[in-house]
């Protein structure tokens, strides 16, 4: 198909048409030019024109860019109207993701990102003869990029001429970046523009005063003749501050203008025929160069602008608020110049003008370069930092944009291109929007993920009107989520496709006028998702239908790898803490503005009047740590040791830029360190004995350290033990490098046999101070006493509970420890304990024991431990031994330390401790008789039963044995009388279970065979001289015949040998078998009995009738106490047979003496006094021990002789059965001791 034929016209009208063969001779004559033209000049419609009309364009396109896609496409479309020709024939167009070139093309417009994208697959621009950069003076990152790409290439190629359109701004730079490229500037149609001054006078006045005064000045004619004003403000807030300022003025028709106004309020700014006065355009730097506002006389300059600066200390693009350069204060001016006279009102002073730099700095030094950087590495253009660009950017930002790009994984430690930074630079998007995309693929979320991304890639379609703020925040509140700006995409892409597709076009632009969406930039929106759309399929990924329901992680985890460094925590109030240290807010716009997130992320972070985060999202820090790992700092703290896991653990916090992610983290710190983690293992679980299972080593040295341990404890040092340290050095010189854990240490053992016996203490390599064998043999480990013998257990730490010794006692035991035997403590501790009490004897006692450890040592000697109380003994041992009289009641023991009083610690069967404490007697008497003791004292295998009348239980056992806390507890069993039956209970000790049994078995032998008792009492102590007897004697029947009876049954419930029956066999036949014996017993004890109650009756009624004389009170108070003691029928079972036939002899001898005793009174008394002490000694051993009278021969003994020793004394003539005598008795009762201190109880 032939190329259409083409109309030229340059019309004159238009300036730069008047330079049009200066234009093209210098473009024959030179491979680069620069033309240098204020807006209007018509250079971007006019010079394509003259390339096609120089014949450029036939060997190759002529490719003119623009900075901005808008742009490119009107363009095209002016040209190719202008040409006469059909866009997308001669004159083409290529934006991003927009292709209108076809072959016949000869002139493409296409966006500077289009350009360097070609170069990827065309190095050396075949596809072009001619190439224009248009508006060169804005230094955008791609001008700059280009330029420099050019400036290189063009040596490579002679044929392609270049062209750069410039503002007259800083053209000479060009030129020389260019070797001194020609330059023709054409004139712009323009007036005389008159500067004035104007700062105002006090540094405190607002802007928005200054701008009003000024306003009322030119609409009182003070500069001339009134005329539409075009003011520069810094931004939309000072526009809005003004605006409201001028409300309701008559004389003003005031239009803001800005970028972020819809396009309905933007157009009002071109439509001169104002409704009331003067027109007042309120703009930011956005009129300076891209729009050109028509009928402006007036210019006031704030001269000041928001200029985006990238902080490379921050990482923020920040948009400062900032003096404007030269170059843009006369821009500004040049705007009310165009239709007459103008009038450029400075709001700041000449010489403030004068010291300002004389250009704006380009993009490329105010920005991250990591998309320029990305491009050059796919490009393969060497260094960053070594690329002609024609201003370099500042190192610091080049190494900032390799950092990000090595936050997205885009390049390795060495700067070169990862496979994913491959991906993302041939995707036509921001590194970070590319980066969410391909997360998103893996996540299974592409197709949520696209419409988010192609939301953020393109302005903002949602509008925002100043006069209708509140109904458009309503309008767009219903696509909000709670937690999620980013989803607002989601719920807004939804509504809006649903709409386009039952809408009519004429229909659904008018809903997105009425709903405030801008209908350009939502087309916008959907082209760019169109086109991304594309090049994921392009890529072969996947992309489903959006599901109802959402995955808000997937969706969000995908969308936090491109935004790893805006991520925030709460720190406090409506302040978060972002990435690396920085404080910031959520932006007023934002969902979440109001609510308080624990961590969120941002699209972007702006630093304004406060720093902001835009457009944000909840998340969950856990997400950022699988992204790039290589970010991410470990900081390892408290390692420990884990006896559970048989591992050296430690506290993990991970951080990322300054924000922990991640705390008290339990991770395997072996790997990590493994030097640190072998010391804490060596320390905390080899020296602390704290590794399970324990190897063969640790089980040897653990006995030994309990032993020596133990030894510490005892003598209450702390210098026998090796130190940790040593023990520490010892491990650690014989343990293989590596080992840190049980598992590691299992492998050494058994790579090397021998290490198991090299790992293993000596008994001289734990012990530093040795002690003699003698020494410790004082320290006794268990503390007997008759047949118990209970553990001891040493502790030393002074001030505790359990500082000295403890005696391990089981509860069943509680009853049958001594009274007074633990104040002895352990040998090893007596020494130092007497010494102790002897310090705390008062002055005068204490100066005559000079030096205190020789007399102590001396009183030791004749000292025996004993249950005896021990500051008696001592007592005794000093007064002895150093001749000084002490008491036991000069003793301070309150003022001893603790540890000198031994603890008692009383377990349960359980081994739990029941109760402890240091004073023995409140301890035992609290415990005697508690349910627990009684049941503590059972054991597992024996069963308490009572109710017994007959023997229908199991025999008795002479003793039972059952362990309890650790400890052999032997019981007695015996039967226990209970009245009417018997029962089967548990003793102490066999003296007691003895005594009891006996009179159980009287009792049981009773009821079982009732019919026999009762024929033996029927008839006895029925004759008048019996009742006599008893009357007189004071002795009631039925107790006498039941005492009778058991006297009478009890020798045949005795074996042969003396002991008493245990078995139900041995019982029914001895009650059987031994009827008529005891039928005998019956008969003759009911003689010996009526014969003891005659002469007690008349020794009753002498006693009765003896006057009240002092002089026989002596001998009366002995005498009643006897007689007493002869009725105490309760006691007769205790006397031998022997004993208690002579009973009669012994009352008839107490009557013999009450009839006498007034006659020899004297030689009473004297008896009196040869008695009192002898009796004394045995009313007070009986008192205290009550089964002596039963089970101790001696004593039997001794009361048997006491009784003849009376009949010697008071009725000779009755003679004795037996040698007796003061000295005899004396002899007899040195036996009694010896068996009582043999036979402890």
């Amino acid at each position: 198909m032939s190329a259409p034929a083409l109309h030229f016209e340059f019309p004159l009208s238009l300036p730069i048409n008047e330079r049009k063969a200066d234009i093209e001779h210098l473009i024959q004559s030179n491979q680069v030019v620069i033309i240098a033209g204020e807006t209007g000049s018509g250079k971007t419609t006019q010079l394509p024109k003259m390339l096609l009309s120089m014949g450029r364009g036939e060997s190759g396109l002529i490719g003119h860019t623009q900075p901005r896609r808008l742009a490119a496409r009107s363009v095209a479309a002016r040209i190719s109207s202008e040409l006469g020709c059909e866009l997308g024939s001669a004159v083409g167009y290529q934006v991003r993701f927009t292709d209108q070139v076809t072959d016949q093309t000869r002139l493409k417009l296409m966006t500077d990102g289009i350009l360097l994208a070609e170069i990827q697959h065309d190095r050396l621009l075949k596809r072009y003869d001619t190439l224009i950069i248009d508006e060169a003076h804005e230094r955008s990152l791609n001008i700059d990029f280009l330029l420099g790409y050019l400036r290189r290439l063009l040596p490579k190629r002679p044929d392609l001429k270049v062209i750069i359109t410039s503002a007259t701004i800083d053209v000479e730079r060009f030129s020389d970046y260019f070797n001194g490229a020609p330059i023709i500037e054409v004139e712009g149609r323009s007036y005389p523009v008159d500067v004035q001054y104007a700062p105002s006078a006090d540094d405190g006045i607002e802007l928005t005063d200054q701008v009003v005064d000024q306003l009322g000045l030119i609409d009182q004619g003070h500069y001339g003749k009134r005329g539409d004003v075009l003011v520069f403000l810094p931004g939309e807030r000072e526009i809005r501050d003004v605006a409201k300022a001028l409300k309701g003025s008559e004389q003003y028709d005031v239009l803001p203008l800005y970028a972020r106004l819809s396009a309905s309020e933007q157009n009002r700014v071109f439509q001169t025929a104002s409704r009331r006065g003067i027109r007042v355009v309120l703009s930011t730097n956005v009129a300076e160069t891209s729009l050109t506002v028509p009928g402006i006389r007036y210019v006031i300059d704030s001269g000041l602008a928001r200029i985006s600066r990238y902080s490379y200390r921050s990482k923020l693009q920040r948009l400062p608020i900032e003096p404007i350069s030269q170059a843009s204060a006369n821009q500004r001016k040049g705007r009310c110049g165009r239709v007459a006279e103008g009038v450029c009102i400075r709001l700041y002073d000449e010489a403030d003008f004068q010291a300002r730099s004389e250009f704006t700095d380009p993009e490329i030094k105010r920005t991250n370069l990591a998309q320029v950087i990305l491009q050059m590495r796919l490009l393969r253009l060497g260094d960053v930092a070594r690329f002609p660009f024609i201003e370099p950017p500042d190192p610091r930002l080049i190494r900032d944009g390799f950092r990000l790009l090595e936050e997205l994984g885009a390049v390795d430690k060495k700067q070169d291109l990862t496979a994913l930074g491959y991906q993302l630079a041939r995707l036509p998007l921001d590194p970070r929007l590319g980066r969410m995309l391909v997360a998103a693929t893996d996540r299974g979320v592409l197709a949520e993920v696209l419409l988010i991304v192609s939301a953020l890639a393109v302005q903002d379609p949602r509008e925002r009107p100043g006069d209708k703020r509140e109904q458009s925040d309503t309008a767009h509140r219903r696509f909000e989520d709670d937690r999620s700006d980013f989803l607002a995409w989601i719920n807004t892409w939804r509504y809006l496709e649903t709409q386009r597709e039952e809408l009519s076009g004429n229909q659904f632009k008018k809903l997105c006028q009425k709903e405030f969406f801008n209908y350009l930039r939502v087309r916008e929106w959907r082209d760019t998702h169109r086109q991304l759309l594309l090049a994921c399929k392009a890529n072969q990924w996947r992309v489903g239908p959006i599901p109802a329901e959402l995955d808000y992680e997937a969706i969000h985890r995908s969308l936090l790898t491109g935004l790893l460094g805006f991520i925030a925590t709460h720190h406090e109030g409506p302040e978060y803490e972002g990435a690396r240290q920085q404080k910031l807010r959520i932006f007023p716009a934002s969902t979440l503005h109001k609510k308080r997130q624990k961590w969120l992320m941002a699209a972007e972070i702006v630093e304004t009047s406060q720093v902001y985060a835009r457009t944000c999202a909840a998340i969950e820090p856990e997400w950022a740590l699988d992204i790039n790992p290589g970010l991410l700092k470990h900081h390892y703290y408290e390692p420990r040791w884990q006896m559970r896991s048989g591992r050296v653990m430690a506290y993990q916090r991970i951080s990322l830029y300054g924000l922990t992610l991640v705390d008290k983290q339990s991770i395997h710190f072996g790997p990590i360190d493994p030097v640190a983690a072998r010391e804490v293992f060596i320390r905390d679980a080899l020296v602390a004995q704290r590794l399970k299972p324990a190897p063969n080593f640790m089980r040897h040295n653990a006995r030994l350290m309990t032993e020596v341990l133990e030894l510490e404890d005892k003598t209450r040092r702390r210098d026998l033990v090796a130190t940790e340290d040593s023990l520490s050095e010892f491990y650690s010189d014989r343990l293989p490098d590596g080992v840190y854990s049980g598992a590691t240490l299992g492998k050494a053992l058994k790579r090397d046999g021998g290490l198991n016996d090299r790992l293993k203490f000596s008994r001289s390599q734990l012990l530093v101070n040795t002690l003699a064998d003698s020494d410790v043999a004082q320290f006794p480990d268990t503390w007997e006493w008759r047949e118990l013998k209970l553990r001891l257990r040493y502790q030393f730490e002074p001030g505790k509970q359990r500082d000295g010794v403890t005696l391990i006692v089981p509860l069943a035991l509680v009853n049958r420890l001594p009274r007074y035997l633990p104040e002895w403590l352990v040998p090893g501790m007596l020494q130092d304990k007497l010494i102790s009490l002897v310090k705390t004897l008062p002055k005068r006692l204490r100066k005559q024991l000079v030096p205190v450890p020789d007399k102590v040592a001396a009183a030791m000697k004749v000292m025996q431990p004993a249950d005896e109380p021990l500051l008696q003994a001592l007592a005794q041992a000093l007064r002895k031994t150093a001749g000084v009289a002490i008491n036991p009641d000069d003793f301070s023991e309150e003022s001893l330390e603790a540890y000198y009083k031994m603890n008692i610690q009383i377990l349960d069967d359980q081994g739990q401790i029941h109760a402890e404490g240091r004073d023995l007697r409140t301890l035992v008497e609290s415990l005697r008789s508690t349910e627990h003791v009684e049941q503590a004292k059972v054991g597992p295998a024996f069963e308490k039963s009572g109710g017994h009348t007959q023997w229908n239980f199991e025999d008795l056992a002479p003793q039972v044995q059952f362990k309890q806390a650790g400890t052999l507890v032997t019981s007695f069993p015996a039967l226990k009388d209970s009245g009417d039956s018997v029962s089967v209970e548990l003793f102490d000790y066999p003296e007691t279970a003895e005594v009891a049994h006996r009179l159980g078995l009287l009792r049981l032998a009773k009821t079982s065979d009732r019919g026999m008792v009762r024929d033996l009492q029927r008839h006895a102590f029925r004759s008048s001289e019996a009742q006599k007897a008893l009357l007189s004697s004071g002795v009631e029947r039925g107790i006498l015949l039941d005492a009778m009876m058991s006297m009478a049954l009890l020798p045949s419930l005795r074996k042969p040998s003396g002991e008493l029956l245990r078995t139900k066999a041995e019982f029914q036949n001895a009650v059987a078998a031994n009827k008529r014996a005891i039928i005998d017993r019956t008969q003759r004890y009911e003689k010996v009995l009526l014969q003891a109650a005659t002469h007690l009756g008349e020794a009753r009624t002498t006693l009765a009738k003896l006057p009240s004389h002092s002089e026989l009170k002596a001998s009366e108070r002995d005498a009643r106490q006897h007689l007493e003691r002869l009725l105490a029928i309760e006691h007769w079972l205790d006397w031998p047979e022997a004993m208690f036939e002579q009973l009669p002899r012994y009352a008839k001898g107490l009557a013999w003496r009450l009839g006498r005793l007034q006659s020899q009174l004297p030689k009473d008394q004297k008896a009196v006094q040869t008695l009192e002490p002898l009796e004394q000694q045995w009313r007070e051993i009986i008192g205290k021990r009550p089964s002596l009278a039963v089970v101790c021969e001696p004593v039997c003994a001794y009361h048997w002789m006491l009784e003849e020793f009376r009949v010697s004394l008071f009725a000779q003539q009755l003679g004795t059965k037996m040698p007796v005598s003061e000295k005899r008795l004396t002899q007899q009762w040195d036996k009694v001791k010896q068996w009582v201190i043999e036979n402890p109880l």
